[in-house]
């Protein structure tokens, strides 16, 4: 075994029980899982962050089901190593043997390049599993996504890694000190990517020893982090950092102000803050804070969340940057927000008060004997459209929550 290979590729998992996240792809009852159980599988395109396992899972596959497995990197590979695969793989035909082609960053090929593909894998000649940063359906053209499946890998959740990063360090550092705080300090500053994570993990432990004296024990601390990674940790996702700044986000463009609301997003996404809670919050803050001073404040916000989820990070710091900006900027309306409070409280005081009889609907000629629908005024008949009936129950009739 190389002493010097990287952590990465040593503890790189080569069975499922052994893979870090996706169980919505791999866990009991997921289709990657059902069809290394049927022993034969589709063509498919992996599409999700880095370090999310979409190489790995291609290894696994082949190991598992004893496919002849070939990687191609799309960024420096073209027609003449793909055809070198396409001769091996019709040679294993012969013999019964399945071949994979793992073609890493397939979004780089162009139309041309994916179009030779296609016959082959049209004809099973190549099991094709394709990994892209990049949303598929943009990216890969349109007759190969309808020969495969597509499968999207989530951001590694920071408890995962946490686990794997224990496991490792327990293994490979027993005489490294490092905390369970330090531990999920790494987590967070890998941004769901497990290569990085690790990579982090090596790093700070060869900082640590070579940082001993005497006879001490070697141990992670803050400090060695913010060396290894060369920016500081202050930013602590579960404490008071985390609802410091996204109060500050708040404030900020609650007070018009979007060069320090662009600031305070961007202190939160460079400490590793998953950009679809920002988005969120920003979200409730167009309805809580604007309101129908500019409804399409709402319609944007809605429309930044969803790309994010879409692109992920790190090309969605820039859509939440223009959200920032956008909602500073807009005209301010909280009326809403007002409104949603005082209706609770009086709901919490009056319980369920009972609808007004002449605006109930009388779907019966009982109910309609006993009052319902009694005196209800129809609006578009009035000469100005507009009744000035009770609508609200008896003990609120006077109640005006908007003015």
């Amino acid at each position: 075994m190389n002493p010097h290979e990287p952590l990465a590729s040593k503890y790189r998992p080569r069975s499922l029980d052994d893979f870090v996240g996706q169980e919505h792809l791999v866990g009991e009852k997921g289709p990657i899982r059902k069809f290394i159980e049927s022993g034969k599988i589709p063509s498919m395109i992996f599409w999700g962050p880095p370090g999310t396992g979409k190489t790995t899972l291609a290894y696994i596959l082949s190991l598992n089901l004893y496919y002849d497995f070939h990687k191609m990197q799309a960024v420096n590979s073209g027609k003449d190593a793909l055809r070198k695969v396409i001769k091996v793989a019709m040679a294993n035909q012969q013999y019964g043997k399945k071949t994979i082609l793992f073609l890493d960053e397939i979004h780089r090929w162009n139309k041309a390049q994916q179009d030779t593909l296609l016959p082959y894998v049209e004809k099973g000649i190549i099991t094709l599993i394709g990994a892209t940063t990049e949303n598929p359906s943009f990216t890969v053209i349109s007759a190969l996504l309808s020969r495969t499946k597509v499968f999207v890998f989530k951001q590694q959740t920071e408890e995962d890694i946490v686990k794997l990063l224990t496991k490792i360090s327990n293994k490979e550092y027993p005489d490294i000190k490092i905390s369970k705080k330090v531990l999920q300090q790494m987590a967070s500053l890998s941004n769901g990517d497990i290569r990085s994570g690790l990579n982090i993990l090596e790093m700070s432990t060869t900082l640590a020893n070579s940082e001993i004296k005497n006879s001490e024990k070697a141990e992670v601390k803050e400090e060695t982090l913010i060396e290894t990674v060369q920016k500081p940790v202050y930013y602590d996702k579960t404490g008071e950092e985390h609802y410091n700044i996204i109060s500050a986000i708040h404030k900020s463009m609650r007070s018009s102000n979007p060069d320090a609301a662009c600031y305070w997003v961007g202190r939160m996404l460079a400490g590793g803050e998953d950009p679809l809670y920002i988005a969120r919050r920003m979200l409730r803050f167009a309805s809580e804070d604007i309101g129908n001073a500019d409804p399409s404040a709402l319609i944007l916000a809605n429309s930044v969340y969803e790309a994010c989820q879409k692109i992920g990070m790190p090309e969605c710091e820039i859509f939440l940057m223009q959200l920032a900006i956008y909602l500073a900027n807009a005209p301010k309306d909280n009326t809403a927000y007002l409104v949603e409070g005082q209706v609770k409280q009086d709901i919490e005081e009056y319980g369920n008060l009972p609808v007004p009889l002449n605006i109930r609907n009388a779907e019966t000629k009982l109910m309609k004997e006993i009052g319902y629908g009694k005196g209800y005024e129809y609006d578009h008949e009035l000469p100005n459209k507009k009744s000035d009936q009770q609508c609200m129950p008896d003990k609120l009739k006077k109640r005006k929550y908007i003015h």
